[in-house]
This record gives C-alpha cells, sequence and structure tokens, in this order.
C-alpha cells in the first residue's frame, strides 16, 4: 500500500468543499485518495481537486460519482487501481450532477471547461 492513498479516511462531506463554500457549482467530483477532501473535477468552473493536488501534493484521486471507482495519479497522469475508500464511496446518488441543487445557472455550459 502507497502511503499517498488511505483507505481508512472519510471524504470531507457530499460535495466539493471549496465550491461549498463560496457558493459555487461543479459538474463532476474527486476525491482525495490521502485525506479525503472532496474537489470538482478540471471540467468544473473552480477545478479544485487539481487545485489540491497543486497545493498539497496528495497525487491520487479516486471518483466520487456514482458507479464510478477509477483513480487518477497527477504525477503519472494516468488512470490507476486502487483499494475501496471508506463510505460513503460518492456523492449521494439524488445529488444531481452538475450539482448542487439550486447553485447550478441556467447558462453553467458556457462556464465550464471543455
Amino acid at each position: 500500500m502507497t502511503p499517498d492513498i488511505d483507505p481508512a479516511v472519510a471524504p470531507s462531506g457530499t460535495g466539493c468543499a471549496e465550491c461549498d463554500a463560496a457558493g459555487g457549482f461543479w459538474v463532476h467530483l474527486r476525491r482525495c485518495a490521502a485525506c479525503g477532501h472532496i474537489g470538482c473535477c478540471d471540467t468544473s468552473p473552480g477545478q479544485h481537486a487539481t487545485a489540491h493536488y497543486r497545493q498539497t501534493g496528495h497525487r491520487f484521486i479516486r471518483s466520487f460519482e456514482p458507479g464510478e471507482d477509477w483513480y487518477w495519479d497527477y504525477v503519472d497522469g494516468a488512470v490507476v487501481d486502487g483499494p475501496p475508500l471508506a463510505p460513503p464511496a460518492s456523492r449521494p446518488e439524488d445529488q444531481p450532477s452538475p450539482g448542487p441543487v439550486g447553485r447550478v445557472p441556467e447558462n453553467w455550459r458556457r462556464l465550464i471547461h471543455r
């Protein structure tokens, strides 16, 4: 087991920590495999998961989307295998993508990165 992955740490919440604090929205969610920080994907306006990697050096993230269990290694720039993480494994299934409810602007498609 790599010290960069802690299977016992719980996620920081059910949505992107920075988007929640700022009242923003996200497209998809990513979970830091080292500390549990939930950040938004690179398509999202804030790109907070990648910002978390740049600030901390925590190299592995796991999808925090229902039905997805893939990991991404920022150092190698590749999808990698990893262990199951402490529950929950994803955002609540009743939370939409993009989300969260009530904070996604009508013109959200023009605000995202492609």
